[in-house]
């Protein structure tokens, strides 16, 4: 696809990993509305730090307000719905925000994209939806499992999303991406969380599970894969993983930060840290197969390069000045 000129409406593009997608799209040469959401700081999150930025239209607002989505929906082409909560723990202890932000905020952004008649929505949803693997690796047709309050309310977005494509015609694609890393990354997250610990000179780093495998994906890929599926007219009405079809545990994952930081830090299991038992998800791996056959996508960064650029990141000062080592953020 030709982007230069595509208007283009961002979701969630204040957060992680919609403000790389909006750098991507900028670079691209894409009009990029990016919604950051509303708040009395007029703070843009992420968006601030973007060096292209200043070539996006920002709007703040929320995707629960129904009328809002349509509104900013309007004279848009492509809309990439990035808003959600994301952190499995909090979802534990306010599971009804999750609901009403990632379910109603689908369904708002579908109905405006419907009205509004745009030629595609990409519905982001997660691998969190596949619960622990049944098998591997994991394609598209693996069974939803709800092992969180987080993960229903995806797997309550992509139903929502996907119901518009069958009922309306709506041109949904859902992407699925796997556990996505890098720059910017909430300190809820495991790799940023360790980053920070041995970044800000603790002398023990606090951990839950070290068991269990994940496949993780550089922030710059992920955002190629939603990219090249916006470009796919045969993946509309499909749900796509993006991944990188390999695995590693948190305990392979946190020995690679520890070499590659020379750190001697001593690990320490925090029980505040472990999910309940049955939520756990134990393994994930996925089947990128469909994604390079339909688009050519390939991952283009191993684990080792990507944790060697988000290192990178964290060690300068000014950004890791913008987090709170000491408070482990659920």
């Amino acid at each position: 696809m030709d982007w230069n000129g595509k208007r283009v409406l961002i979701t969630g593009a204040d957060g992680f990993i919609g403000s790389h997608l909006t750098e991507s799209l900028i670079e691209a040469g894409a009009r990029v509305k990016a919604l950051s959401q509303y708040n009395s700081f007029n703070s843009w999150g992420w968006l601030e730090h973007c060096p292209n930025i200043g070539n996006a239209e920002i709007v703040c607002g929320d995707v629960r307000d129904g009328a809002f989505c349509n509104y900013i929906a309007k004279g848009q082409e492509i809309i990439f719905n990035l808003a959600a909560l994301i952190a499995i723990p909090y979802s534990y202890i306010a599971p009804q925000s999750y609901i009403d932000t990632n379910v109603h905020g689908a369904l708002n952004i579908c109905q405006a994209g419907l009205n509004q008649g745009v030629s595609r929505v990409i519905q982001t949803s997660t691998s969190e939806v596949y619960g622990t693997a049944q098998y591997v690796p994991i394609d598209e047709k693996h069974p939803t499992q709800p092992q969180s309050p987080y993960s229903a309310s995806k797997i309550g977005a992509d139903a929502v999303a996907m119901s518009f494509y069958n009922a309306f015609d709506l041109p949904v694609t859902i992407a699925r991406p796997f556990n996505v890393y890098g720059p910017r990354q909430s300190a809820r997250a495991f790799i940023p969380n360790v980053i920070s610990q041995i970044a800000t000179g603790k002398a023990q780093i606090m951990v839950g599970d070290l068991s269990p495998t994940r496949d993780f994906s550089y922030v710059k890929d992920t955002c190629r894969g939603f990219m090249l599926l916006a470009a796919c007219e045969e993946a509309v009405g499909d749900t796509i993983n993006i991944g990188s079809n390999q695995e590693n545990s948190m305990m392979d994952i946190l020995l690679k930060i520890k070499k590659l930081m020379n750190s001697s830090i001593e690990i320490v299991t925090d029980s505040a840290r472990i999910r309940p038992g049955k939520s756990e998800v134990f393994r994930l791996l996925c089947d990128n197969s469909k994604i390079a056959a339909l688009t050519g996508y390939h991952p283009t960064y191993t684990i080792d390069n990507g944790l060697s650029r988000t290192i990178e990141w964290f060690l300068n000062p000014q950004n890791i000045a913008k987090y709170k080592g000491d408070i482990y953020n659920v």
